[in-house]
């Protein structure tokens, strides 16, 4: 897809702007958005499965409106995390409004704050590592790069991943297991890392990066008061949720192989659910396209590839969001997806999707 296409993410950015200034049900505005108008078209228009060709994908690697776009998208998630603070006094009384507001920057939070970090967070260069960095910052998950590059994508689809998702487990367990276990393997990683180069323990990034969220959070208490803080908690908390509801989708019920007692069969496409449905495609950066992101990781998301034989999802991401929340009605549908694919899945198979 060009990159004028991938404005469509700059639609919920300028929804949470317009209800800032709004009050009562209508601050909700960002919320019936993503997950309400997103879903239902979702759910009537097919998947684009197409891909790019090579030269296309060469020309789009090449192009830097892609990666200029990404950085748009954090210089706004910025602005609107500072104007939420510095220009939003909520109405005295206005309860539904604080919430609203509260949810829209959290909202915020997992979909620009987490998402772009997330894409970021896989490139190279110090500057979009730390743009990566300060991203997680609003959403104080800034051990979440440390995990997810060297834990999750190692161990994806097994059982030493807390972000996989194994079958029958609903999503509020899930979400216990996998806050808490990325935490302790983001440690363990990082001591580690200091092991093997005989550095001190103290210089483990992730007691580092809880040191300088609390910082975070007291200078929102000092500039502007209490009730600030604990919206910036609550909005941090449901990126931070979002985010983890999108892990549980993406490898529930996939596991690989196990070779011996330290190696598992190497990733590869079928070890992800994958989605092509457009526009959660477009506002999350080609996340959805996640078989090929594990497959590959070091891909930029405007080449992403979709995979015929990974296993689909029946609808896009927010769609499948929702339907998480609902534990029943997730394993109804999903199992049956899952035990179609897995019936479906051949050795021939696994060599032609490739």
């Amino acid at each position: 897809m060009t990159p004028v296409k991938y404005f469509t993410v700059f639609t919920l950015p300028i929804l949470a702007f317009f209800s800032v200034h709004l009050s009562g049900w209508l601050t909700f505005l960002p919320l019936f958005y993503a997950f309400g108008f997103i879903p239902l078209v979702e759910l009537l228009f097919n998947p684009q499965n197409s891909n790019l060709s090579q030269e296309e994908e060469s020309r789009f690697v090449q192009n830097p409106a892609f990666d200029l776009l990404l950085y748009a998208a954090a210089i706004v998630h910025f602005i609107f995390f500072a104007y939420y603070f510095i220009a939003h006094i909520p109405q005295p009384g206005d309860h539904i409004a604080l919430v609203g507001n509260t949810v829209a920057l959290g909202l915020m939070c997992g979909i620009f704050g987490i998402n772009i970090a997330h894409e970021l967070g896989h490139r190279k260069n110090r500057f979009e590592q730390l743009l990566a960095k300060l991203l997680l910052l609003t959403s104080l998950y800034m051990h979440f790069t440390i995990e997810h590059n060297r834990g999750h994508h190692r161990y994806v689809a097994t059982n030493r991943d807390p972000a996989s998702a194994p079958r029958q487990m609903t999503l509020y367990r899930f979400w216990l297991r996998s806050v808490t276990g990325s935490f302790v393997s983001a440690w363990k990683l990082e001591n580690i890392r200091l092991s093997k180069k005989e550095k001190a323990k103290w210089l483990n990034q992730v007691m580092w990066y809880v040191v300088i969220e609390f910082l975070f959070l007291a200078v929102i208490f000092y500039l502007f008061g209490l009730v600030a803080m604990l919206s910036f908690l609550a909005a941090a908390t449901i990126g931070i949720l979002l985010l983890e509801t999108v892990n549980y989708i993406e490898h529930y019920g996939l596991r690989r192989k196990q070779i011996n007692e330290l190696q598992f069969e190497r990733v590869m496409p079928w070890h992800s659910w994958n989605s092509s449905h457009i526009l959660g495609r477009l506002m999350l950066f080609e996340l959805s396209r996640h078989s090929d992101h594990h497959y590959l990781a070091s891909r930029k998301y405007q080449i992403l590839r979709h995979h015929q034989h990974s296993p689909q999802l029946p609808t896009g991401y927010p769609g499948m969001m929702l339907l998480s929340f609902i534990p029943p009605l997730w394993f109804k549908i999903v199992h049956k997806h899952l035990a179609d694919f897995q019936q479906g899945m051949s050795q021939e198979d696994k060599q032609l999707s490739i």
